[in-house]
C-alpha cells in the first residue's frame, strides 16, 4: 500500500511535465525531418500539407465545430499558432541547420513569461526566470558554437515564428474554459491549414509532385510533430504555469542538436554539449519546486476519497 501511494505521489509530481515534453521534442523532430526530406521550394505548399490533415484528423476525433466567441478565437489562435508560424518555421527549417532553427525558437520562454504577465496577470516564479536565463545560456552556447554559416533570413523567420507563437500560446491559455484541449486544437489547425492553402494556390500554384519518401515525411511532420505535439503542448499550458512549459520547450532545440548530430552528420562541439547540459538543469529547476504542491495535492486527493 505504501510502495503504490509513492507511485502515485510521483506519477502526480511528473505526468503533466511529461505531457508538455511531448511537445517541443516532437517540434525539435520536425526541423530535421523539414530539413533533410522535404521539398525546400514550396514553403505555403510544405506548411498546408502539414497543417490541414492533422486538423482534420483532430476534427474527425472531436466531431465539434466552434460555438460564440470559438469562431473568432480559432481564427485569431489559429493564425498566429498554425498560419503564420508553420510558414516561418518551414522557411527556418530550409535556410538553416536543424539545430540552430531549433535553438532560437527555444528563447520562447522568456517570452512566454513576458507575455503571460502582461496578458494574463501570471507573475513568473523566480525558479522559472532562474530556469529561462539558464536555459537561455545554453541556448546561445549552442546556436552561438555551431558550424558553418547562417543565413540571416533563417534567422529571421525563426525568431518571428518564436515570438507568434509564445504570444498564441499564452492567448490559448487566456481564453481556456471547459472546451477540450483537442477541441481547440484541432480549431486552430484546421484555419491555419485553410489559409496557408489558400495562400499556397495563389503564391505557388500547383503543390510539388511527391516522391515516397517526401509523402512519409509529410505524415510524420503532419501527424506526430503537429497533431500529437500541439495537443501535448496546450495541454501542458492548461496544468501548468507558462512559465514553466515555456522552460521545458527547451527540450526543442535538444531533440534539434540530438537528430542533426546523430542522423544528419551535424558536428557537436564541447560547448554545444555544455548547451545541452544546461538546457536539462533549467528544466529540472522549474519543476523541482513543484513537488511540495503538487504531493499535497495528491495527499488531498486520498483524504477525500477516504
Amino acid at each position: 500500500m505504501e510502495t503504490k501511494y509513492e507511485l502515485r505521489r510521483v506519477w502526480d509530481r511528473a505526468r503533466w511535465p511529461l505531457v508538455a515534453a511531448i511537445g517541443p521534442i516532437a517540434f525539435g523532430s520536425n526541423y530535421f525531418v523539414t530539413h533533410e526530406y522535404l521539398p525546400a521550394g514550396s514553403p505555403l505548399w510544405g506548411s498546408a500539407i502539414r497543417a490541414l490533415p492533422a486538423g482534420l484528423v483532430l476534427l474527425l476525433l472531436a466531431r465539434r465545430l466552434p460555438t460564440g466567441a470559438w469562431w473568432w478565437r480559432s481564427v485569431v489562435l489559429g493564425t498566429l499558432n498554425m498560419g503564420l508560424f508553420f510558414c516561418l518555421v518551414y522557411v527556418a527549417a530550409q535556410l538553416l541547420p536543424s539545430s540552430v532553427a531549433a535553438s532560437l525558437m527555444s528563447l520562447s520562454p522568456i517570452v512566454i513569461a513576458g507575455a503571460a504577465w502582461l496578458l494574463i496577470d501570471e507573475r513568473p516564479a523566480p525558479r522559472v526566470i532562474v530556469g529561462a536565463v539558464i536555459g537561455g545560456a545554453g541556448v546561445l552556447l549552442i546556436v552561438g558554437t555551431a558550424t558553418g554559416a547562417l543565413d540571416g533570413w533563417g534567422i529571421v523567420a525563426s525568431i518571428a515564428s518564436m515570438l507568434l507563437s509564445s504570444i498564441g500560446a499564452i492567448l490559448t491559455r487566456r481564453w481556456q474554459d471547459d472546451t477540450p484541449v483537442l477541441t481547440v486544437t484541432a480549431w486552430q489547425l484546421v484555419v491555419g491549414g485553410l489559409e496557408l492553402f489558400a495562400a499556397a494556390v495563389v503564391i505557388e500554384g500547383a503543390p510539388p509532385a511527391l516522391t515516397a519518401v517526401e509523402a512519409a515525411a509529410f505524415a510524420y511532420a503532419s501527424l506526430i510533430a503537429t497533431a500529437l505535439g500541439f495537443v501535448c503542448w496546450f495541454t501542458g499550458f492548461r496544468h501548468l504555469p507558462a512559465g514553466v512549459v515555456g522552460v521545458i520547450g527547451l527540450l526543442n532545440p535538444v531533440t534539434g542538436v540530438a537528430l542533426g548530430v546523430f542522423a544528419g552528420g551535424e558536428i557537436l562541439t564541447p560547448l554545444q554539449a555544455a548547451g545541452i547540459a544546461l538546457v536539462l538543469i533549467s528544466i529540472a529547476i522549474v519543476n523541482a519546486r513543484r513537488r511540495t504542491a503538487v504531493v499535497l495535492e495528491g495527499e488531498r486527493e486520498v483524504v477525500k476519497r477516504r
